[in-house]
């Protein structure tokens, strides 16, 4: 039996498979990144179920028109005037409408000089200014006149079709209220405004509507450089911005597969 010699042998070659982590070392990145984006779409969702009306029908508007261009007043759906205070300058668009309502009533129009409208940065504020006689309410009175009724009344009509949160805000001049019981112009500036709020809630507005009912006496005067002035007193109605749902941060880039 012939021996052969070794260094005419083949030599042996071993070639080992390498693993897969070498070839998808990102592949849990993707993973990672799918996991995050599952979760931060169950939060939106969990937070929608808990939200407001008046926020499900922003995100239902915004949805309907992302632009904002739908329509004259902000809304995708012609005239329900659900979005008109989405964004900041809408507010004077409100306060026209609110002009031409009054405008509609010989009564109302009558005492348009009494009624002040300014967009400032809490929202829309309607001052409904008294006159030296008495004009919404009567002097030392919280109950509305006749006057103030239909005012408010016209008020929550237009004011009801949004799903804006009111202020009802109540104000007195600086002469001090005359009284043997103790009611003084805090009770008076207050019990006026939410006076203001029954009436309104009464003629169109939601029973969620008005956030904050305020009676601030004689403290924050509207001159004064007059404390004694009838402008002084009256009652303020804010229209309060609509607050915009929160905008979902933009998903981050996937890791590609390969790396």
């Amino acid at each position: 039996m012939s021996v052969q010699n070794p260094e005419t042998q083949p030599p042996i070659i071993i070639r080992k498979k390498k693993g897969h982590g070498e070839h998808h070392g990102g592949a849990w990145k993707v993973a990672y990144a799918d996991f995050v984006t599952a979760m931060m779409a169950l939060f939106i969702v969990l937070w929608l179920m808990g939200a407001s009306e008046g926020v499900k029908k922003a995100v239902a508007g915004y949805f309907r028109d992302p632009s904002g261009k739908a329509g004259d007043n902000g809304s995708g759906q012609g005239g329900t005037g659900e979005n008109i205070s989405l964004k900041k300058d809408d507010m004077g668009k409100l306060k026209q409408t609110l002009e031409s309502a009054m405008r509609q009533s010989p009564e109302l129009e009558k005492l348009k000089d009494q009624v002040n409208m300014t967009v400032t940065g809490e929202g829309l504020r309607i001052e409904l200014l008294e006159s030296e006689v008495g004009t919404f309410f009567e002097s030392g009175n919280a109950s509305p006149s006749t006057p103030g009724k239909d005012m408010l009344r016209m008020m929550s009509a237009e004011l009801g079709k949004l799903p804006n949160r009111l202020l009802m805000e109540g104000h007195t001049d600086a002469r001090p209220f005359a009284s043997r019981n103790g009611y003084s112009n805090w009770e008076l500036s207050s019990d006026r405004a939410n006076s203001a709020r029954k009436v309104m809630q009464e003629s169109g507005l939601r029973a969620d509507q008005v956030a904050e009912v305020r009676g601030y006496a004689d403290q924050n005067l509207r001159k004064p450089e007059d404390p004694n002035s009838a402008s002084n007193r009256r009652v303020s109605i804010v229209v309060k911005y609509l607050i915009p749902p929160p905008v979902a941060p933009a998903p981050t880039k996937q890791a590609s597969a390969k790396e």
